[in-house]
C-alpha cells in the first residue's frame, strides 16, 4: 500500500486470482483498507468461481470498506446468448452498492456471440439498467482499439470509459479526455505511469511523450512477455508480481495453481527495466521468490 502511495497511484486492484480462499481474501481486503486509511482507493476484484460466490465476496468486501468493484467472469461461465451475459452482469451489479467497473475483454471468450465479445449495445443496456456501473474498462476487440473507440463514442458522456493498456491509453489521452486508467501491471514502471498520466491530463504532450518513450524498452519486453502466455486466457500474476518487485514492491511466492516464472523471462524483463532508466532492484532474482517481508 505504502509503495503504491509513494509512487503516486490513485488506487489499486485487490487481486483475487492468487490462490486464496474467500475467507483469506476478505482478510487481505481488511488489511488493505486498514493500511490505506483513505489515502488509496481500493478496487475489489470480482473474480471468484460462481455468480453466487462473487455476490457473497463483493458484499463482504463492501462491508470491509473497499471503494469500487471490477467485474470478471468465471472460467466456467459459458453463456449461450448475450442475454446470459446481461443477466449475470446486472444480477451482480444489483447485489452491491459499490460502483462497478465493467470489463469487456477477449479473455472471457464471448467472441463466439459477437466479434466485440460484449457489443456496445449490450454495454449500453447494462449501463441503463444497472445504475451503479461507473466505468467501462474497454478492451473489446483487443489488440485493436475499436472497442474503446466505439464505447467512448456511445457512452463517454454517461460513464468513465478507459483504455487500461498504457501503450494505447496514454497516447489516446492526448487526443480525447481520459479521466482514469486502470487496472493493469503499471507497477513494473515504478512511478512513471502516474507521472505520464498527470502530464497527459494537464495537456503537456511533449513532456508526457518524452517519458512515454523513455520506458519503451520495458514496454516492449512487457508486451513480449504477455504474448508468450496468450493461449492461457489468464494473466500471469507471478510475472506481474515480479515486475513490481523490480520496482521495489514486495514480491514473494504465490500459492498453486500459478503460472511458472523462469530465468529467461526474468532476465529479459530486468534488462529492459534497467534500459528504461527505471530504479531496478540490485537484489538477485532468487530473492523475489522469498519476498521482501517473508515473515
Amino acid at each position: 500500500m505504502n509503495k503504491e502511495i509513494e509512487y503516486g497511484f490513485w488506487g489499486a486492484l485487490l487481486v483475487s486470482e492468487a490462490g486464496t480462499t474467500l475467507e483469506e481474501y476478505i482478510r487481505f481486503v481488511e488489511w488493505a483498507v486498514d493500511e490505506a486509511r483513505g489515502r488509496l482507493r481500493l478496487i475489489h476484484h470480482a473474480s471468484f468461481n460462481t455468480l453466487e460466490e462473487n455476490i457473497r465476496a463483493v458484499q463482504l468486501a463492501e462491508r470491509a470498506g473497499v471503494d469500487l468493484a471490477l467485474l470478471s467472469y468465471p472460467p466456467t461461465f459459458y453463456p449461450d446468448s448475450l442475454e446470459d451475459i446481461y443477466e449475470y452482469t446486472v444480477t451482480f451489479c444489483r447485489s452491491t452498492n459499490l460502483g462497478v467497473i465493467l470489463f469487456p475483454v477477449p479473455l472471457w471468450g464471448f467472441e463466439r456471440l459477437h466479434p466485440a465479445g460484449m457489443p456496445v449495445e449490450l454495454i449500453k443496456r447494462i449501463v441503463e439498467d444497472a445504475e451503479n456501473v461507473v466505468a467501462v474498462k474497454a478492451e473489446g476487440g483487443m489488440p485493436t482499439i475499436g472497442g474503446f473507440v466505439e464505447t467512448y463514442l456511445e457512452l463517454g458522456k454517461r460513464v468513465i470509459v478507459t483504455c487500461p493498456l498504457e501503450w494505447d491509453g496514454l497516447a489516446l489521452g492526448l487526443l480525447v479526455p481520459i479521466q482514469f486508467m486502470g487496472t493493469s501491471n503499471y507497477e513494473y514502471y515504478g512511478p512513471v505511469i502516474p507521472q505520464v498520466f498527470r502530464l497527459v491530463r494537464e495537456g503537456k504532450a511533449r513532456e508526457a511523450m518524452k517519458l512515454y518513450w523513455q520506458i519503451h524498452p520495458a514496454r516492449m519486453a512487457n508486451m513480449a512477455a504477455m504474448r508468450s502466455v496468450e493461449g492461457a486466457n489468464f494473466l500471469h500474476r507471478m510475472m506481474w508480481k515480479y515486475q513490481g518487485w523490480l520496482s521495489g514492491f514486495n514480491g514473494g511466492p504465490l500459492r498453486l495453481p500459478t503460472m511458472r516464472l523462469v530465468d529467461r523471462q526474468m532476465r529479459q524483463l530486468r534488462e529492459a527495466h534497467r534500459a528504461s532508466g527505471l530504479p531496478t532492484t540490485p537484489d538477485p532474482d532468487g530473492e523475489f521468490f522469498r519476498g521482501r517481508n517473508p515473515e
